[in-house]
């Protein structure tokens, strides 16, 4: 089995262009690019409105052969609706992107399904498929909460995004894993964090955005995650630390990443196709 592998946009935080550069130079297969803010005033490169680095950012993925995987984000949080996002859409469509990051923090879970229902429906044309990522900080708080909305919107293009550090921090089990249909999932976003489960909403935020760990380095249980999920999913390397690209740069990051969690994947493969040994 050869996993493929995506280079977050968080893990650089730099423009598309750029960040397909370090992809190439680094060996990744995909990138993300983010088009629209996480949070209000936030960064983000509206390839919509910036038609010159939509071009230069699709003449480097064609020189370089790399692919955008995702494109982010649509808040989904009770104001904004799809034709908010359409523009987004219409630029992922430009890039060959495959699916599009939405993030659930209406506290009306019933608009909240509608709202995704719509989301899908609009990005279906373009050839997207959109990813609905939990986080234990918003009104979207768990993989069985993602799951419901995901089911009951009705949408083939519907899918649920796991990333390793909101599992680790939410009260998604295991088992909440394995019960998402395979059909519904096409990459999982990686990363390590310190053991334990930060008690305020600041903590969460601080690691989740800034300065997560390599896998390996931190307290979660990586391994046990991978082996709940399908073992074709694409893996998003997001692993942002300011601390560390202020260090050693963002080239050298984008390596580094990889590397290390290419090592982690690999070796989390092999576990899990090895047979467990016959009792005597």
């Amino acid at each position: 089995m050869t996993r493929q592998y995506s280079l977050s946009y968080l893990t650089l935080e730099r423009d598309p262009a750029e960040t397909i550069e370090h992809a190439a130079t680094a060996g990744y297969d995909y990138v993300g690019v983010r088009i629209l803010p996480a949070v209000e005033q936030g960064k983000a490169f509206p390839l919509f409105r910036d038609k010159a680095l939509l071009a230069e950012t699709m003449r480097r993925a064609r020189d370089t052969g790399i692919g955008v995987l995702d494109v982010e984000i649509a808040r989904i949080d009770g104001r904004s609706g799809a034709e908010d996002w359409l523009p987004m859409l219409e630029a992922a469509g430009r890039l060959g992107a495959r699916t599009v990051i939405a993030a659930g923090d209406d506290p009306d879970l019933s608009r909240m399904t509608d709202t995704f229902a719509a989301l899908c429906a609009a990005a279906a044309p373009f050839g997207l498929t959109v990813n609905l990522e939990f986080t234990p900080w918003t009104a979207l708080r768990d993989a069985r909460m993602a799951l419901d909305v995901v089911t009951a919107s009705g949408a083939a293009n519907a899918e649920v995004l796991i990333d390793t550090i909101h599992v680790a921090r939410s009260t998604t089990t295991l088992d909440d894993l394995r019960a998402i249909p395979p059909s519904r999932m096409s990459y999982i976003q990686i990363c390590d964090a310190p053991a334990g489960v930060p008690t305020s909403r600041d903590e969460l935020l601080f690691t989740a955005r800034q300065e997560r760990l390599l896998p390996g380095e931190g307290g979660v249980d990586i391994e046990a995650q991978v082996a709940a999920l399908p073992a074709s999913l694409i893996v998003s390397v997001e692993i942002p630390s300011h601390t560390r690209i202020a260090s050693v740069g963002a080239a050298q990051w984008a390596r580094r990443t990889l590397d290390v969690s290419r090592a982690a994947m690999e070796r989390f493969d092999a576990a899990r196709q090895s047979p467990v040994p016959a009792r005597v």
